[in-house]
């Protein structure tokens, strides 16, 4: 008997484990990338990238220092 984990398993809705992973990270991502790593055909890892979006209300505004902006 394998004391690994399998990707091969399934969860009780019939997909299998690694999708109800993946279903689970995409559901609590507001904003990022999920990715998926794959080897011979079978999905070995799951990556997930967040990222954090600050509101748009700052001081400044127009473009940095030093930058012109797009021409028409």
């Amino acid at each position: 008997m394998s004391t690994q984990p399998s990707t091969e398993t399934s969860n009780p809705a019939g997909e299998p484990e690694w999708l109800a992973l993946v279903r689970a990270q995409v559901r609590d991502l507001r904003y990022g990338v999920v990715q998926l790593v794959v080897h011979d055909g079978r999905v070995t890892q799951i990556e997930r990238t967040e990222k954090t979006r600050l509101a748009s209300g700052g001081a400044r505004s127009g473009p940095p220092a030093g930058r012109n902006p797009p021409g028409p």
